[in-house]
């Protein structure tokens, strides 16, 4: 499958940060697309299917927002060694590059470096509604004559264009052309020299791309130990001074391309005080413009409280009807009891929460197409500053929201290596969507449910409170971090802040359903596998350790004069102390019970540490273990049918008698939760993207130690 992929022409979709290029992708692929990551590297990779009307197929590849082949940050250097060697698995065929017309002498040095690179290519120029409603006039066909490749307008937010976009990009792949390009940069004399040695030494054929070669040759990736002596022999001996040349370079091509800017866009006399320009004025103000940031995220944790509870209902009454089919239809054995007991119910115990889930993705989706996340990103920089970070940090904090991994691998826009550091090892503090299940249990344990002024629940109010908590450990953190890692190098925050839109549907739709497909399948494939060894940990135990817990359970019932329910549920509870899983969890019992919590719980913490998202699922399947429910006909139909948060509710210490899950023990697991470090994927990334296991080590350790002791301090607080 992967070698027919591969015979299909490479389009590279390539423009800078902000273009609006992931839009296009979308409205060009639709969800023939899939993401995954560059070999070798954690950076994100969209890969999407581009069908021309005529059948013709093409494999079109969204690269990171990049500003020049002279790379300030990972991102930007991943796509600079794809396009200086020309073997790499993903060098295109051709290039369809995204600019934004409404900043267009910004986004020309990028395009002019491509040009130079011999490669076949087309400008789509992005925003043409917004440049219209600006009172812009854009001469396409003198831009295109000028830099003599198509140029067209399009919107990827309305659709307009993308049609005529799709044919030229198939007429670029088609049509075959031997007609020279005129560079766009002359080089100067000393560049010309060391260009024709590395062709001489490395048989490149395009001098700008041997240029590159020698500018990047101490970290390109793809060059062997002889090549990059070779070119380090070349730079010294020609006295070729990388930084000096870079900077000539971009300030010539600057020069060659604003006039055709000025000559080709006209633009209004004065720009109005616009719409966006009046709500900027009132959302990031200094004082409003926090308030408002915590109010609009207070109301996004009220709507997914509110706005979720008859899809979770329908899906617990679906897995609730699966489960009784199932016993119905199917002999009462061990594999009856596998799908019941383990799969279906540690399945139930996760996919119950994705309405939630999707509802946060959704909205802040929503936020960031109108436009309003990249204020919050210039708002907060001074902020950040103070701890150690920056606005762009504000990407990965608010990304781990998420999830920690893809938002780790974001900062590598952050171009300071200290304050990239700081973010990768403070990122994991804030509230990912795994932990949503263990925060929407605990909370609907421990909280009761009634609203303040009418509609703002309690409820809310403490889930908002677990999101606050990791963020106030974040900042603190970062503080303490930068006071302890010293370095004189500093940074300075640029971005471009978008005009308020309305959003684009269907790139909400897209990006909504891209995430909670890849929370589902991640997390189900992770629970199937922990719910099945956990089943069996719990359904076995060593030697006859099982069958004495039985017979011992069944003494003990009859002396305690127990009915046939009870006695039933008395001799599960200890079958399943006898297991493997419980000798487990007993082993780990003196370490957990400072903080209030049982066996089960430290299992559920184990287990969890494969995905935090485990946690219910683990717990689901222990109680099921656990529990007479489902199999005893006398019982009535609403206690066979008990929730997760029914059983957590009913759970009692066996050596004193007492409810395991307290008001105290609620809240010691859900600030547990908001700080530990349970995630092994998160932890396997910010080993790859600091290179070492120090890194990685120390951030568990810490995060997992800070957890444990706020934990334990919370406990004896409440209880």
């Amino acid at each position: 499958m992967m070698e027919i992929e591969l015979k299909r022409p490479k389009i590279a979709l390539i423009g800078n940060p902000n273009s609006g290029k992931s839009t296009v992708f979308n409205q060009l692929t639709g969800l023939r697309q899939k993401t995954g990551n560059f070999p070798g590297v954690t950076v994100d990779l969209k890969e999407g299917s581009l069908r021309f009307p005529s059948g013709l197929e093409a494999v079109l590849i969204d690269f990171p927002g990049t500003y020049s082949l002279y790379p300030t940050s990972s991102d930007e250097k991943l796509v600079s060694a794809v396009l200086a060697n020309p073997a790499d698995a993903y060098f295109p065929d051709a290039v369809v590059y995204i600019a934004d017309v409404t900043n267009l002498e910004k986004h020309l040095l990028l395009l002019t470096q491509l040009l130079d690179l011999g490669l076949p290519i087309l400008m789509a120029l992005n925003m043409a509604d917004t440049a219209e409603s600006m009172g812009m006039k854009i001469n396409a066909s003198k831009i295109s004559e000028a830099l003599d490749i198509p140029v067209l307008l399009i919107s990827g937010r309305t659709g307009n264009n993308i049609l005529k976009l799709t044919l030229e990009i198939e007429r670029l792949i088609t049509k075959k052309t031997d007609k020279p390009r005129r560079p766009v940069y002359a080089l100067t004399a000393i560049e010309k020299q060391v260009a024709e040695a590395v062709c001489l030494n490395l048989k490149e054929e395009n001098p700008y791309r041997a240029l590159q070669l020698a500018h990047h040759h101490a970290w390109l990736p793809f060059l062997h130990k002889n090549e990059r002596e070779v070119l380090a022999t070349i730079v010294q001996t020609k006295n070729f001074q990388s930084l000096r040349f870079q900077v000539d370079e971009t300030l010539d091509r600057f020069d060659r391309f604003t006039p055709i800017v000025q000559a080709s866009i006209q633009k209004p006399p004065t720009f109005p005080n616009t719409l966006t320009d009046k709500i900027d004025a009132f959302l990031t103000n200094r004082w409003a413009g926090p308030v408002i940031f915590f109010v609009v995220m207070m109301l996004i944790f009220q709507a997914i409280f509110d706005w979720s509870v008859y899809p979770m209902d329908l899906i617990e009454a679906g897995f609730s009807a699966l489960t009784d089919f199932i016993q119905s239809n199917l002999p009462d054995n061990w594999f009856t009891e596998l799908l019941t007991e383990g799969v279906l119910a540690g399945l139930s115990g996760i996919l119950v929460f994705v309405p939630q889930i999707a509802l946060l993705f959704l909205l802040v989706t929503i936020l960031e197409e109108v436009g309003y996340m990249a204020r919050v990103v210039f708002m907060f920089d001074k902020t950040m500053r103070r701890f150690g970070m920056n606005g762009r940090s504000v990407v990965a904090l608010i990304g781990g929201s998420a999830c920690a991994v893809p938002a780790i691998m974001s900062s590598r826009t952050i171009g300071n290596w200290k304050e990239r550091l700081i973010t990768v090892l403070v990122t994991p503090f804030i509230s990912c969507s795994a932990r949503i299940p263990v925060y929407l249990v605990l909370i609907g344990l421990a909280v009761p449910k009634v609203r303040f002024f009418g509609f703002l629940s309690a409820q809310s109010l403490v889930f908002g409170a677990m999101y606050a908590l990791g963020v106030v450990a974040a900042l603190l953190s970062g503080w303490a971090m930068k006071r302890w890692l010293r370095t004189r190098e500093s940074s300075f925050l640029a971005i471009e802040l978008p005009v308020y839109r309305m959003p684009f549907w269907k790139n909400v739709w897209l990006t909504v359903w891209e995430k909670v497909t890849a929370f589902i399948i991640g997390a189900g494939k992770i629970i199937v596998v922990v719910s099945i060894a956990l089943w069996a940990l719990s359904r076995f135990g060593p030697g006859d350790a099982i069958e004495v817990a039985r017979s011992q359970a069944q003494a003990q019932a009859h002396t305690l004069q127990l009915d046939t329910i009870h006695t039933e549920d008395f001799i599960k509870q200890r079958e399943l102390e006898a297991s493997w899983a419980g000798q487990m969890g007993r082993g780990i019992a003196p370490v957990i019970r400072p903080l209030g919590y049982d066996w089960k719980i430290g299992i559920a913490l184990l287990t969890s540490f494969a995905a935090r998202e485990v946690f219910t699922g683990t717990l689901a399947v222990l109680y099921n273990m656990g529990s007479a429910e489902g199999g005893i006909n006398d019982r009535s139909d609403n206690e066979a049918k008990a929730t997760l948060r029914e059983k957590m509710r009913k759970e009692t210490f066996l050596d004193s008698g007492k409810p395991v899950y307290t008001f105290a023990t609620a809240l010691s697991l859900l600030v547990f939760y908001a700080l530990a470090m349970q995630c092994m994927s998160t932890l396997a990334v910010v080993r790859r993207e600091t290179g070492s296991w120090k890194w990685a080590g120390f951030q568990f350790f810490f995060m997992s130690g800070l957890a444990y002791c706020c934990a334990w301090m919370v406990y004896l607080v409440f209880s």
